[in-house]
């Protein structure tokens, strides 16, 4: 099976200096998004005969994480629809991965990036979003993700002219972004053998925009959304929907199923990804690979042949270590 790759940056000859031609070989940071492996997870299937798990490897990504994808087309999409002229500050509410991603677009293409963000958000997150030069509003934590979009809608209300409302709840370009890359890597990865897609819910975009392409390839791919089990959860960037602002593009009736997840599942998962395979995950990325492994044990249960399930793996965990759970298991 096809594991995918990154694309490989050329290296300049010892012995020669770079000139014109030469820098051409190299890459852009737009040219880093996307393209990211699919991982094995043949450890933890070993006891499901007949099931591959695999996890497309996000933080491959130059900004370390799946929201590359989105924050890069949003901003082409706002300048070539003339909402994102020059002078304008980029401005939305996140939970952190893509305002980090705004905040590196921001920096290689110097322009200005506002962010709205609850004050909970991991250390490291934080940090990262200084480094880049951002902006950061924080908000009530106790509000979550919710309260960092009612701040962010005031702000574009009452200063429409000085902002460009990115707003990646509601436009389109966020889904888009996973329609024409993640779900197409996917197929090509898996040389078209996928059989079930699981990805958590946050904004929806990975899960709405992936889910319809692969839909089209194959109908009878199985889709299954993740959310947080209750309102109150440690899933950083995950929307319990039923109590949440609910994202404009999210569409409920695209997914197969839809699996509830309990933060403790969540961090034992990490954990266990940690220690016994050596691969540090983001908390949402562990969710995932958790999710799949239950929906591999129900595959198991019907008896079916073969089973291809692929996870998105939206961080790695080194935005989480200040987090005390990789120490409480």
């Amino acid at each position: 099976m096809v594991q995918g790759s990154t694309k490989s940056i050329a290296a300049f000859p010892a012995h020669q200096a770079p000139g014109r031609e030469m820098v051409r070989a190299g890459q852009s940071l737009l040219d880093r998004i996307g393209n990211t492996p699919l991982l094995r997870f043949d450890r933890l299937t070993a006891p499901l005969p007949g099931v591959t798990l695999l996890g497309k490897a996000e933080w491959y990504n130059p900004g370390g994480s799946v929201k590359d994808r989105a924050a890069a087309n949003i901003v082409a999409e706002g300048r070539r629809n003339g909402k994102f002229t020059p002078g304008k500050i980029l401005l939305d509410a996140t939970s952190g991965n893509t305002g980090i991603a705004y905040a590196m677009l921001g920096a290689a293409e110097g322009f200005p990036v506002t962010l709205c963000m609850p004050t909970n958000v991991s250390v490291e997150r934080k940090k990262i979003l200084q480094a880049y030069g951002a902006n950061i509003l924080y908000t009530d934590p106790g509000e979550g993700s919710d309260g960092a979009i009612r701040m962010a809608r005031e702000l574009a209300a009452k200063h429409p002219d000085l902002y460009f409302y990115a707003d990646q709840y509601s436009n389109d370009a966020n889904w888009q972004a996973h329609y024409h890359g993640t779900a197409n890597e996917i197929w090509q990865q898996t040389e078209g053998r996928i059989t079930h897609f699981v990805a958590m819910l946050g904004t929806s975009g990975t899960f709405m925009g992936t889910t319809r392409r692969l839909k089209e390839l194959n109908p009878a791919i199985r889709c299954i959304s993740l959310q947080p089990d209750s309102s109150f959860h440690g899933i950083e960037g995950a929307k319990h929907m039923a109590s949440a602002i609910v994202p404009k593009i999210y569409d409920p009736t695209l997914a197969d199923e839809n699996l509830e997840i309990a933060t403790e599942d969540a961090y034992e998962m990490a954990r266990r990804m940690g220690r016994d395979c050596g691969l540090l995950l983001g908390i949402s990325a562990a969710a995932g690979v958790f999710a799949g492994l239950k929906v591999a044990e129900q595959f198991q249960l019907r008896k079916e042949q073969q089973a291809v399930i692929v996870t998105i793996l939206c961080d790695s965990g080194d935005k989480y270590l200040s987090e005390r759970f990789w120490t409480e298991g």
